[in-house]
């Protein structure tokens, strides 16, 4: 292969990749997670469930997980289709129990949330996979009655408006206990540009339309300034075997100079 063709045909790669990088910029975001209880399963048995959702494409989209709409838009969106009310989702067990007389008192709060950074694939220290588990509690009058509810996670990119990634399963909460720690696992497969992220988390009670409890980074730094990126710009790292006294850096600006030296000579 002479110099020139070598030469147009790296240049034709990194045209391509340029390419691509501004077609990922346009990507819509997608998203794949799991949830539970903490500590129901180990960590690598989560990952290799979310491996097979993304092998089988069981988005959080496609299982109606997410919108990714806004924070305000979303809360709209769920008060004008009346997802809280949705009492075909609930289980028996969760559908018969006991509520509170409105003499009793009770109130939520979320004790302490924190996330985990797990999988970094080309060691750029931006994680395309990572957890956040937080602590819901309830305080009331009476220790007798188990409390429904559900979370809705969000992201902000850099400070920016927080945008909705996922709607957790309904779950219950038991007091002040800690058998009801939960924690949502997540990899960001597309959408998501290298950045820095914060989290917020908003408790719902079933069956009612208003938060009933927040948390965010502005409560603590561990849920503040998260350094990801979704898998397209987190490609799987590859070490490149030199051979020679010259890097392939060196070789391609090599190249493309005497790509340009050649061009001017024809002129």
């Amino acid at each position: 292969m002479t110099t020139f063709t070598r030469a147009l045909t790296i240049f034709s790669t990194v045209t391509t990749l340029i390419i691509s990088s501004a077609t990922l910029a346009n990507e819509k975001p997608l998203s794949f997670s799991l949830e539970q209880t903490k500590d129901k399963q180990s960590k690598e048995e989560i990952l290799s469930l979310i491996k097979n959702k993304v092998e089988n494409l069981h988005s959080d989209k496609n299982l109606e997980k997410t919108q990714y709409l806004p924070r305000e838009q979303h809360q709209k969106q769920k008060l004008n289709t009346n997802v809280l009310v949705n009492k075909q989702k609930l289980t028996t067990k969760n559908a018969s129990s006991p509520r509170l007389s409105n003499s009793a008192y009770y109130s939520f709060s979320i004790y302490q949330g924190y996330a985990q950074l797990i999988e970094d694939f080309d060691e750029d220290g931006y994680y395309q996979t990572f957890s956040v588990t937080f602590d819901a509690d309830v305080l009331t009058t009476s220790n007798d009655y188990e409390f429904d509810v559900y979370a809705e996670l969000y992201l902000s990119k850099n400070g920016g408006p927080w945008i909705h990634y996922y709607t957790t399963d309904y779950f219950t909460l038991f007091g002040e206990s800690e058998d009801d720690i939960y924690e949502v696992y997540t990899t960001l497969d597309q959408g998501y540009p290298t950045d820095e992220y914060d989290i917020l988390i908003d408790l719902y009670e079933v069956g009612y339309n208003d938060i009933v409890a927040s948390y965010s980074s502005d409560d603590t730094n561990d849920l503040y300034a998260l350094p990801l990126e979704s898998t397209d710009y987190d490609p799987e790292y590859i070490v490149v075997h030199e051979h020679g006294g010259t890097s392939s850096v060196g070789v391609i600006m090599l190249l493309l100079g005497l790509l340009f030296i050649r061009g001017y000579k024809v002129n």
